[in-house]
């Protein structure tokens, strides 16, 4: 239950973060797990397709870092480091560059 909802946590988050900033998607998708968060990197990655299905992170690369400090306030979560976003081209032919976005923990 607890990875169910750390997951769903981060989609919407990622969805707050195409919405509000009009990705045209999401090229790379950055996390740690926290030391506590009962997940495996393995674990993680089998959940990420599942959690993402549908939204501008569908395809998506995931890079997963897990966390050793089960002390820092965030060890039972997953922190949402970074999400690399592709705008929409702003004429044919010219794509916009990829902007970065810093997120926080779930």
């Amino acid at each position: 239950m607890h990875e169910e909802r750390l997951m769903r946590d981060l989609r919407r988050e990622i969805q707050a973060i195409a919405e509000r900033e009009h990705v045209a998607r999401i090229v790379r998708v950055d996390v740690r797990l926290g030391a506590l968060s009962h997940f495996t990197p393995a674990a993680f990655r089998a959940a990420w397709p599942r959690a993402v299905e549908g939204t501008a992170a569908a395809n998506a690369a995931l890079s997963v870092e897990p966390a050793s400090d089960p002390t820092a306030p965030d060890a039972q979560g997953v922190r949402l480091l970074q999400v690399v976003v592709e705008d929409a081209p702003a004429s044919r032919g010219s794509p916009a560059p990829p902007r970065f976005e810093t997120g926080g923990p779930l």
